[in-house]
């Protein structure tokens, strides 16, 4: 694991290295390095509306007189691309979405630029969420802003529940007695692969318990306390009794089933209701999962973060784009999108007070955590631990054992 580790982190230090002799500047040193107006912008997976780029790179032509290229990267290949290209200035992108918890490891290797001066200019206290600040900064600085947030929650149909004579939960422990009562022969009463662990982390949160935690100057692994431990132990009901899912399946699209009638409730960040086929959406309802007393659970905040590429020949337009992007406009396009803003005070946008969807979500954004701040975070998800922890999980081993052996991986690859 170790081995692992190194060979990840020597990578993105290679990178930044690259960045620091490769010319690139900060605005915050106020260097004037000039590109030659062309600006390439780097978006994950195809979360951002095709609308919402091309207005980018229309806006960014007016009022620039620059022509923006927008690179989609699937999320898979992302991290491996950033690696191999972020440390030089032909090949770099001048502005990236990043994965908010893959941030803390470009920005600790100095692969972004610094913003700090810039906040106030891209939203300044309504920038948020605040966590996803904390993962793009160094000490006092700041090297990666909010992009967008998703907060998970609870998709379910309603006919089924009303034909159950269930209730939409108000706690965990009734959200999990409605998840085996909804299973069938063949459907799931919550659709749940074994390696989700960003959902399955949820019963984790929602207990008290975490995945790690900074002792000092040392990562602690915290997945086998008891508080963990009786998280896990539900959700391995759960997997049990519950989801008909694959024990080794992955976290992708679990609308689908859901649309195929496989199963009654499925969780995932706000954008999924776009995906619900169209036949359904008369009875879907939604909910924020349930905390184990009532309230909404900490759950794991989808979403990204956006940056500068310090090896950017071009960091003034660079910057140009970046408030093009926390502009009103776009934030509002996010917004109607169902994508949370990175402006909070857009929020109102994503929905009516009476949309249910807009509710959940909001609900579930007040206590949403994101994994731990360090620096090695990627050599975790590189080497996908979390992954196979839950696997095994799903698949009916020791709750205990696993976990003990998991937080012994953790700690080696994050300190």
């Amino acid at each position: 694991m170790r081995s692992t580790r190194i060979a990840v982190l020597g990578t993105v230090a290679a990178l930044a290295l690259g960045a620091c002799s490769s010319g690139g500047s900060t605005t915050s040193e106020g260097d004037d390095a000039q590109g030659d107006g062309e600006l390439t912008l780097w978006l994950a997976g195809n979360d951002t509306p095709e609308e919402l780029t091309d207005w980018l790179v229309e806006e960014f032509e007016s009022t620039t007189d620059g022509t923006l290229t927008v690179e989609r990267v699937d999320w898979g290949e992302l991290l491996p691309r950033l690696q191999t290209s972020l440390g030089n200035a032909d090949e770099t992108p001048d502005v990236v979405e990043i994965g908010n918890t893959q941030s803390p490891t470009f920005t600790n290797v100095g692969a972004f630029t610094d913003l700090t001066d810039h906040l106030d200019a891209l939203g300044g206290d309504d920038l948020g969420p605040e966590g996803f600040i904390e993962a793009g900064s160094v000490d006092d600085s700041v090297y990666a802003v909010p992009y967008y947030w998703g907060s998970r929650y609870v998709f379910y149909r309603t006919d089924l529940l009303e034909a159950a004579g269930i209730e939409p939960p108000t706690t965990l422990e009734e959200f999990n007695d409605a998840a085996v009562a909804l299973t069938t022969d063949t459907q799931s009463g919550f659709w749940l692969p074994g390696q989700d662990w960003r959902n399955g982390i949820s019963w984790v949160f929602a207990n008290g318990g975490d995945i790690a935690v900074k002792e000092g100057d040392q990562w602690v692994g915290q997945l086998s306390t008891p508080e963990s431990i009786e998280g896990l132990t539900q959700l391995q009901e759960l997997y049990t009794d519950a989801s008909k899912a694959p024990k080794d399946g992955e976290d992708a699209e679990p609308w689908t089933a859901f649309n195929n009638g496989d199963a009654a409730m499925f969780m995932a960040p706000g954008w999924a209701r776009w995906s619900i086929a169209e036949e359904l959406t008369e009875n879907v309802g939604a909910f924020a999962l349930p905390g184990a007393d009532g309230g909404a659970a900490p759950v794991f905040a989808g979403g990204s973060n956006i940056a500068i590429s310090k090896a950017s020949p071009d960091q003034d337009l660079a910057l140009e784009l970046l408030e093009l992007i926390m502009s009103d406009e776009y934030q509002t396009m996010l917004a109607e999108n169902g994508l949370g803003p990175a402006n909070s005070t857009f929020n109102e946008l994503m929905g009516a007070e009476d949309d249910e969807f807009a509710t959940a979500a909001l609900a579930a954004a007040e206590n949403a955590k994101l994994t731990p701040a360090a620096e090695q975070w990627a050599a975790v998800e590189t080497a996908r631990i979390m992954e196979e922890f839950f696997a095994k999980i799903a698949q009916g081993q020791d709750v205990t054992e696993v976990a003990e052996a998991t937080d012994a991986q953790l700690e080696d690859a994050l300190n």
